[in-house]
């Protein structure tokens, strides 16, 4: 399913279109995240450049030795910051671990990052992108706030202060013993608000759709992918869907012999988190919408967090 057939927005009418134009993207964002749960995003302001360093810098440290990269593991933290190994991350309910190793960053004054001393160009990079994602997501989580019928600035404080995190994935050439069970990333559904994905450097990934077929997303140039996460869709009493998607294998999708390039894959997403004491009991006026009744629990956005933490491996 090529990310054109997605519903497919430009971000630039939203901040500088005709009060008809805003309100036109308001209506067609909010019912893709309704309806399907993702939406391409073009002219978002992320400088294409930026990113294609960024994943030059992930590529050359995910080149290190392991014994390099483990040094750079925060276990005490729950890897929310620096490296996480091969292997270590396993999707909710499932047995096998996913097939990748990754790399977190957050906001430096909550977490000290690490930096890699050995890729020198890594820390500028990130931090940059970090920069640019978050400020993308303040737009888009304010139509999200438009058409929830709340505030426009309802989020803007959960965007500046929560603790989002731009993850740096790496799917590695498959090892020669696979499980049948193992994926880049099993069927799964994001923890947080909302997720920006940059375009990632190969296909795979694949989202469930209500008929139960599952149907790959393969970005155009320049676009963004972006979905809803479980926390929004708890707030919304369930207008916003969180749908459930994967990372397959690079046989599932092959078409020819892989290149050693095609071998390995990384995607750059960015999961958008608000502050830990932030109330995700879903809100009146969603529940009024969506038939007088609370769906989702009270908890806070760290209770949920923590929880899921631990039914990935992370905690």
């Amino acid at each position: 399913m090529p990310a054109s057939t997605l519903p497919t927005l430009n971000l630039q009418t939203f901040l500088h279109g005709a009060p008809s134009d805003r309100q036109q993207f308001v209506l067609t964002l909010g019912q893709a995240l309704e309806t399907v749960g993702f939406f391409a995003l073009e002219n978002h302001g992320i400088d294409a450049q930026l990113i294609q360093l960024a994943y030059q810098a992930a590529a050359d440290f995910f080149t290190l030795p392991d014994a390099i990269k483990q040094t750079y593991e925060r276990p005490e933290i729950h890897q929310q910051r620096g490296f996480t190994r091969f292997g270590q991350e396993h999707a909710k309910n499932s047995e096998a671990p996913d097939l990748k190793e990754f790399w977190h960053v957050g906001r430096d004054e909550e977490l000290a990052n690490p930096w890699p001393q050995e890729v020198p160009q890594f820390q500028q990079a990130m931090s940059q992108l970090y920069l640019e994602l978050e400020l993308c997501a303040t737009h888009l989580l304010r139509a999200c706030a438009l058409y929830l019928e709340l505030p426009e600035p309802f989020f803007d404080a959960e965007a500046r202060q929560g603790k989002s995190i731009l993850r740096l994935l790496h799917y590695p050439p498959l090892p020669e013993s696979l499980s049948a069970k193992s994926l880049r990333a099993a069927a799964h559904e994001d923890i947080n608000l909302i997720t920006l994905l940059c375009e990632a450097t190969g296909p795979g990934l694949e989202l469930l759709q209500t008929d139960g077929h599952w149907l790959a997303v393969n970005p155009l140039p320049g676009q963004i992918i972006i979905d809803t996460g479980d926390m929004l869709q708890a707030l919304s009493n369930g207008i916003f869907r969180s749908t459930t998607h994967r990372v397959v294998n690079p046989d599932a999708q092959r078409v020819g012999p892989l290149s050693p390039d095609q071998e390995r894959r990384f995607s750059l997403p960015f999961f958008v988190h608000p502050r830990a004491d932030f109330d995700l009991t879903p809100l009146p006026g969603c529940i009024q919408r969506t038939g007088g009744q609370p769906k989702f629990p009270s908890q806070t956005a760290g209770q949920y967090l923590q929880q899921r933490l631990q039914e990935i491996g992370l905690a």
